[in-house]
Order: structure tokens, then C-alpha cells, then sequence
């Protein structure tokens, strides 16, 4: 059947090239139904021209009669100006969208056009070049690793529900539906943001993703909790905060991406600004002079008027659920710490089955014929009279 139908679409990375001009192309692993795999090369500006055919050769597929029928995953346009920035950002958006190819109905995905796009081509890079290529693949695992020095950095895109003022300089502001990427995130709550020229810290009490609302925080708290050691003195401000001096001992239960996590000192829980905690045995001056020039992030529900794209907030935890199963994580620990009673024989063994089985019942003896008889019912008495 030859090079008939594709049956899966990979991208490997991207390469930055020097002729005829500084120039991305994506690098696609395709692998067709022969069991043939080749790796074509494409710009982005071919792969969105590709995308605009398709939508016009399918157009109630794509949305264009009914949206409610579109089939066709969405592709953003091109910018002015492509750099290496928007090579990589691109490249998570890119990958998502191959997928979403492969799984549209046969017309579609074996269409001729679909089929050409992503056939190698004879103009396809060569190693004759002057300058050679850079390449920068994408990890296999879709994680960062320390031998990656060199690999992508694949930008997050989140919008600000609320506009933010910058309180110092390695901070940046933004207004209400910014769309911004995210660099670092940090766990003090504090992420490193740019957008266009600017860069700089902003809350993540103010972003959102794009694309959903929930975040990839701790799936679930953790009641057995993680000893921490507060290196600033905080008071509480909201209800369900709590207030600790410097130098006490606690424990972390959940750790959210906010930068404020929900703590346990004895049977108090509530939040606390991870900003002001520091791991039981690490070097404490150490993290007390990072925090010196930025305090605290605000908390998102502290925020006035804030505008989210979603139909639903993001989902956490009540404070009572907190409490609750923690009271009952503190009962069951307190039970296995418990020591066993020790007699003055020596500690208690073990009863065997035999041992520890209750003595049964004895049967009662049935009763004579004439206490039946004085018993029973007039009914009872008629039956056997006549069986007589």
C-alpha cells in the first residue's frame, strides 16, 4: 500500500537555521501504515497555510457552517516575528495538534492534502549547508533533565484575572486579561513571568490557564506532614489563616502552587505563606535572606474583582475538610503509639483460636407429649385428634 495512510505524528523539536536567512522549522517523525518512519522538516508559516486549506476543504468540519460541528483542532496564527522564544512555546501547541489529526475521521486524515503535507520533500535541509543547523529536541518523557542543557523550554501561556500593580523592581505588572508566559514557577507563590519586552515576578494568586482552571498541584493532601520551621513571624489576616512566631515547628499537609500552604501545629490547621517556611535541618539564614526583598504573595481570595474565562474556580479544599481528617490522622497515630498493657507475667500473648472461642449453648431437652398437648392452640389439639 505504500505511503497510504500515516499512521502516527511525533514532533522531535526544532532546528534554527542560517540559509537562505535565520529562519525555526519543526522536525516531525511521521510513521506510515508500511511501517516506514521519516522525519520531514516544516515552518510554521507552511504548517498554518496547510491548516487554513484544510479548514477550506472541509468547512462544516471545521466549523465554519455550525461551530458546534467543528472537528478540526484550532491552530493560532503566525506573529510578525518568530523567535526562538515562539519556536518554543509553539512546540506543546504543535504536538497536541498532530494528535488531534490523527484522530479526525478517515476523510480527513487520509486526504490527499493531509497525506502530500507530510511526505518528505526534495528541498528538504541537506548536511551541504555553510553554517550548520542548531537543533533542539524535546525530551522523550516530556520532563527536564539535567543532561538536557541544551533542550527546549516549553512556555506556559496564562492570563491575569485582575489587574496588578508592581510593589518593586523585579516585579511586573500586569492588567486584567494579559496573556502572559510563564518561565519559573516558584513554590513561594512568586512565578517569573514575560510578556513581549517585559519580565518579571507576579503573584500566581493572579493567572490562570488558558485552556483550564485546574492546576497541577499535591493530588492530595499528605496528613502525615512534612516537619517545617517558620523563618519569619507571620499574623493572620483571614480567618483561616494562622498566625506563627519565628522558630516554631510544624507541619506541612498540602503545599499549593499559590504559595500558601496549608499547614498542622498540633491541632490547628489553616494557611501560612510558604514563603516563611524553611525544611527542619537546612540552612535557615540562607533562606531568610531571600526573602528580604519580596514579602509574601497576596491570596487569590483576597483579591477584589477578579475576572476569570472559566465557568468554575479552581477547586480546593474547605478548612473543615482539613481539620477534620487531620483531628482523625492525630487519633489513629496517637492509637499505634499507644504502648501495648504489660501484666506482671510479662506482656500479653496472644489467645489462640480455641482460646478465645466462646463456649456454645447447651441444646434445651424437647418436651413431653402432654406438656405439647396442655400448650398448644385448640387448633393445634382438633388436627391431632382427628390424625388419632
Amino acid at each position: 500500500m505504500g505511503d497510504s495512510v500515516i499512521r502516527h505524528i511525533a514532533l522531535l523539536g526544532f532546528e534554527k537555521r542560517f540559509v537562505p536567512s535565520q529562519h525555526y522549522v519543526y522536525m516531525f517523525l511521521v510513521k506510515w501504515q508500511d511501517l516506514s518512519e521519516k522525519v520531514v522538516y516544516r515552518r510554521f508559516t507552511e504548517i498554518y497555510e496547510f491548516h487554513k486549506m484544510l479548514k477550506e476543504m472541509f468547512p462544516i468540519e471545521a466549523g465554519e457552517i455550525n461551530p458546534e460541528d467543528r472537528i478540526i483542532p484550532r491552530l493560532p496564527a503566525p506573529r510578525w516575528f518568530d523567535g526562538q522564544r515562539a519556536a518554543e512555546s509553539r512546540q506543546g501547541t504543535l504536538t497536541e495538534y498532530c494528535s488531534a489529526l490523527m484522530g479526525l475521521p478517515a476523510k480527513i486524515s487520509r486526504c490527499p492534502h493531509l497525506l502530500d503535507f507530510f511526505k518528505v520533500r526534495p528541498d528538504d535541509p541537506t548536511d551541504s549547508q555553510v553554517k550548520k543547523p542548531e537543533t533542539y529536541l524535546m525530551p522523550k518523557d516530556g520532563k527536564s533533565n539535567v543532561a538536557d542543557i541544551t533542550g527546549p523550554i516549553i512556555l506556559q501561556t496564562y492570563r491575569a484575572i485582575a489587574d496588578y500593580e508592581k510593589t518593586s523592581g523585579s516585579e511586573m505588572a500586569v492588567a486584567t486579561g494579559d496573556v502572559v508566559d510563564v518561565v519559573e514557577k516558584s513554590e513561594s507563590g512568586w512565578w517569573f513571568c514575560q510578556m513581549k519586552a517585559k519580565r518579571g515576578w507576579v503573584p500566581a494568586s493572579f493567572l490562570e490557564p488558558l485552556d483550564s482552571p485546574d492546576e497541577a498541584e499535591d493530588p492530595e493532601p499528605n496528613y502525615a506532614g512534612e516537619a517545617y520551621v517558620t523563618i519569619k513571624a507571620y499574623t493572620a489576616v483571614e480567618e483561616d489563616e494562622v498566625s506563627l512566631a519565628q522558630g516554631e515547628t510544624i507541619e506541612v499537609i498540602h503545599k499549593l502552587l499559590d504559595g500558601w500552604w496549608v499547614i498542622r501545629k498540633e491541632d490547628v490547621t489553616g494557611y501560612f505563606p510558604s514563603m516563611y517556611l524553611q525544611k527542619s535541618g537546612q540552612d535557615v539564614a540562607q533562606a531568610q535572606r531571600q526573602i528580604k526583598g519580596r514579602g509574601a504573595p497576596p491570596r487569590r481570595s483576597t483579591i477584589r474583582n477578579a475576572n476569570s474565562i472559566h465557568q468554575r474556580s479552581r477547586k480546593r479544599l474547605s478548612q473543615d475538610t482539613y481539620r477534620r481528617n487531620s483531628v482523625r490522622f492525630l487519633q489513629q497515630r496517637r492509637r499505634l503509639q499507644r504502648p501495648e498493657p504489660q501484666t506482671a507475667e510479662g506482656p500479653r500473648k496472644e489467645k489462640s483460636p480455641t482460646q478465645s472461642a466462646k463456649p456454645q449453648p447447651a441444646v434445651p431437652p424437647r418436651p413431653s407429649a402432654d406438656l405439647i398437648l396442655h400448650r398448644c392452640s385448640e387448633s393445634t389439639k382438633r388436627k391431632l385428634a382427628s390424625a388419632v
